[in-house]
């Protein structure tokens, strides 16, 4: 199943410019999603990071991949949440995230997410973000529901 950027907004509450995922490409409830972003050239931090040599930060990366997990959590447990009486959920934490090459303009992000387990009102994801086949960041991801 393929999500674009309205049905994505009403699964995640992150607004432009702060939403960096542009459309689901795949997603299997309660497993695994494949999402992209394609990061233009006129991206608000492109004139600050770094001038004459513009990357993507890393944390945008990290968030990118935390908003696909959102996306995956929200569209296969939605109901089940507002019924437990959780509104969102906070990223909490990473681990062993690792950056293997720069992201720049121009560049389609590929963002895969697995569910690993849900633990009460924690969330634990494993992703990846890759650029024509080749990984650019990994990391295994915490999130807390609200």
């Amino acid at each position: 199943m393929k999500l674009g950027v309205d049905e994505i907004k009403e699964l995640i509450p992150h607004r432009e410019p702060f939403l960096f995922v542009d459309s689901v490409l795949e997603i299997e409830k309660g497993k695994k999603i494949a999402a992209e972003k394609l990061f233009s050239p006129e991206e608000f931090f492109f004139r600050g990071h770094f001038p004459g040599n513009p990357i993507v930060p890393g944390v945008i990366v990290t968030e990118a991949m935390a908003q696909a997990g959102g996306v995956l959590f929200n569209y296969s447990f939605g109901e089940e949440l507002k019924k437990e009486g959780f509104d969102n959920a906070y990223l909490m934490g990473l681990d062993r995230c690792r950056f293997r090459a720069p992201v720049v303009p121009g560049d389609k992000v590929i963002l895969e997410v697995e569910l690993v387990r849900r633990r009460s009102r924690i969330i634990f994801f494993s992703a990846k973000a890759s650029v024509d086949g080749k990984e650019v960041a990994q990391a295994e991801i915490s999130a807390c529901l609200v």
